[in-house]
């Protein structure tokens, strides 16, 4: 049977189409208790987003239980004893040793650090040379927030679209260069079990994040709702529904403005988000005149701000290795 150039074309196109629906993802790296300290590196400058923080490093995380294991997972505190500490509450701020361009990220997540005053933790990743090389923040909030805020920051020229996101989710902005790039462009979501006391109350949950180049797509699973083919090891998001957040647009070349990411977890406190809207939420203002004053006086409202992670696991698509490596403060 002969078959003409068109037709000849239209079938290659129909086979590149199908090849990137049933594109699989392979496994490239796993972080969990058996590797996560020597595969992150302990952040101890000044914090960046002016919090009344102090991150500590290595030795004194050990040393006053900031940083370890419990329950088989991963954990990453603050202090909760210590009465107005003059340098800031003691946490940890933890950076990959590995940088990312693309990639399917799954995170399994038993408890976090929001829905607490003065609090402020994110999950997100980050690029060299800030903004130019991009950042995403996939799990978010500050003070009592209920749900999870996604945000994008790039340098000037990217502009995106919220097509495609759940119901429920709303874009702020869609310059994520807005603030020159301090404010970025941001989605906020709908589920209370997607964020702090919500998310904590139920036993946490895995967060994805499926980063290409059309698109990046951050998703929501409940621990009871957690698809067979994440919990199993074979991932495959064509079948997840509707992302919780979904950026993407003919706006922004997404691989010109994110590449090279490290992945960051933290908890800051007060700074230029939860201190800059302390005096406008009735919830906590009506703890302390100020962000600072509350959180240097009441070291017992933070036993429970702290991360428990089983695992990030980072896959790529088949045939594809988008890793490499920027070195990172570390202090042993």
């Amino acid at each position: 049977m002969m078959f003409s150039k068109a037709t000849l074309r239209s079938f290659a196109a129909l086979t590149c189409i199908a090849g990137i629906a049933s594109a699989q993802y392979t496994l490239q790296d796993t972080f969990d208790t058996s590797n996560f300290f020597d595969s992150f590196s302990f952040f101890t400058g000044s914090d960046p987003t002016n919090g009344f923080v102090d991150y500590v490093g290595t030795q004194t995380a050990n040393e006053t239980s900031l940083a370890g294991y419990a329950n088989n997972a991963v954990y990453l505190g603050v202090d909760y004893t210590t009465m107005n500490p003059s340098g800031g509450r003691a946490s940890v701020r933890m950076t990959s040793n590995a940088a990312y361009t693309h990639g399917l990220f799954v995170l399994d997540v038993a408890h976090m650090p929001g829905g607490i005053c003065g609090v402020w933790p994110a999950f997100w990743t980050f690029g060299p040379n800030w903004p130019s090389s991009g950042e995403i923040d996939i799990i978010e909030g500050v003070n009592d927030q209920s749900t999870n805020e996604v945000t994008l920051h790039t340098s000037s020229g990217c502009t995106m679209s919220n097509a495609g996101s759940a119901s429920g989710s709303t874009l702020a902005n869609a310059n994520c260069n807005a603030g020159n790039g301090n404010d970025g462009c941001s989605q906020s979501t709908a589920s209370t079990q997607g964020y702090g006391t919500g998310f904590n109350d139920i036993g946490g949950g895995v967060y994805a994040m499926d980063w290409t180049s059309s698109a990046i797509s951050i998703y929501f699973f409940p621990r009871g709702s957690i698809p067979s083919d994440i919990t199993s090891g074979n991932p495959n998001p064509s079948g997840w529904g509707a992302p919780q957040a979904m950026f993407s647009g003919p706006s922004c070349d997404i691989d010109a403005y994110f590449m090279n990411h490290n992945i960051v977890f933290d908890t800051t406190f007060c700074g230029d988000w939860a201190g800059s809207v302390w005096s406008s939420d009735a919830t906590c203002s009506a703890l302390a005149s100020t962000c600072q004053d509350y959180v240097a006086n009441n070291p017992g409202d933070f036993v429970d701000a702290y991360w428990l992670i089983n695992s990030l696991k980072v896959y790529q698509q088949s045939g594809s290795s988008k890793r490499g490596f920027v070195p990172q403060p570390f202090l042993a």
